[in-house]
């Protein structure tokens, strides 16, 4: 049981459900990455009088596996045998996700913000997730779910989620993008139509109740492009360089299942709670910071660090008491 002031415990009946509704969601991630290995087809086509299995992708493009033999029949059979089982099981969980995601809406199980959960299924659904860190004040929401608890509201209210971009990263992520001929705004706007890049503020995105998307990255190094707009379109973001980038993008992660105020589920990647409540106790320190800020920085500092002393102490160092 929770004991601060800083958070208290989910209840009685949202505890279990947040439990099962993650169990269901990371099975359901996995058969679909499980189908997507076996997504297009096999078939025998006839090649040079021999009868030839061809494995077609999903894109449609073909790849000739060898004539018949006892070795490609039984290639041909597991993958069939396979493609069946995975859409069957992808089918009943899909069925239980839905399920699930009702009872976390009647529980009231989730409270991350529904364009915050679409934004990350957004870059999840094209395979872009693992460029990004959902870092700052949202992070609260992956901590607060893997404790099981409620952070307080002073410590949360925030109108934006800043996403830091690893550019290590930078050359598949371009690759993805121009594979499916599309941009980072573009992207986002499959989670909401309504987001346009700021005009003076490159770096953000803003929908139409104002709720705004930060691409944030390190400052410059080794051979990263300075400036980094996104992609080729010319009205895509503009990642801005933030002091405390190299920090983040070095720290230790945490990869946690989040849950919308609609009942939806994510998969939120951050930093480990232990590295964001140092560097937010950093920036606490730091003269030249906005009083505002510094004092939310403070108080996000000491609410992840009682978090985890009380309710994840697995994440202490080993040599903690």
């Amino acid at each position: 049981m929770a004991q601060s002031a800083l958070f208290l415990d989910q209840t009685e009946s949202q505890r279990p459900q947040a439990i099962d509704a993650e169990t269901v969601f990371l099975a359901w991630r996995a058969a679909r990455k499980a189908a997507a290995e076996v997504r297009g087809s096999m078939l025998w086509r006839e090649l040079r009088g021999k009868p030839t299995l061809i494995r077609t992708s999903a894109s449609g493009a073909q790849k000739s596996l060898g004539p018949r033999s006892d070795a490609t029949q039984a290639m041909f059979d597991s993958f069939m045998a396979r493609k069946a089982s995975t859409h069957e099981r992808l089918q009943s969980l899909k069925a239980q996700l839905v399920t699930q995601q009702r009872l976390n809406k009647a529980l009231r199980v989730g409270r991350v913000p529904n364009v915050v959960v679409d934004v990350i299924n957004a870059l999840d659904n094209i395979g872009v997730q693992d460029h990004f860190l959902v870092v700052g004040t949202h992070a609260l929401y992956a901590y607060e779910s893997a404790a099981g608890v409620r952070i307080t509201e002073e410590a949360m209210a925030t109108r934006d989620v800043d996403m830091l971009f690893d550019t290590r990263k930078r050359i598949a992520f371009f690759t993805a993008l121009k594979k499916l001929d599309s941009s980072l705004i573009g992207v986002l706007r499959k989670a909401d139509r309504s987001f346009e890049v700021v005009q003076d503020q490159h770096y953000t995105a803003r929908n139409k109740d104002g709720f705004e998307v930060d691409i944030i990255r390190r400052n410059a190094r080794d051979d990263d492009p300075h400036p980094l707009r996104m992609s080729d379109d010319e009205d895509d973001f503009w990642a801005v360089q933030v002091t405390m980038g190299e920090k983040l993008q070095s720290a230790r992660r945490l990869d946690q299942v989040v849950v919308a105020t609609s009942g939806e589920m994510a998969l939120m990647r951050t930093v480990h709670p232990l590295d964001f409540a140092r560097i937010k106790h950093s920036l606490a320190q730091q003269s030249g910071r906005d009083p505002r800020k510094r004092g939310k920085d403070a108080l996000q500092a000491r609410v992840v660090t009682e978090l985890v002393e009380q309710c994840l102490p697995h994440l202490l160092p080993s040599n903690a008491p």
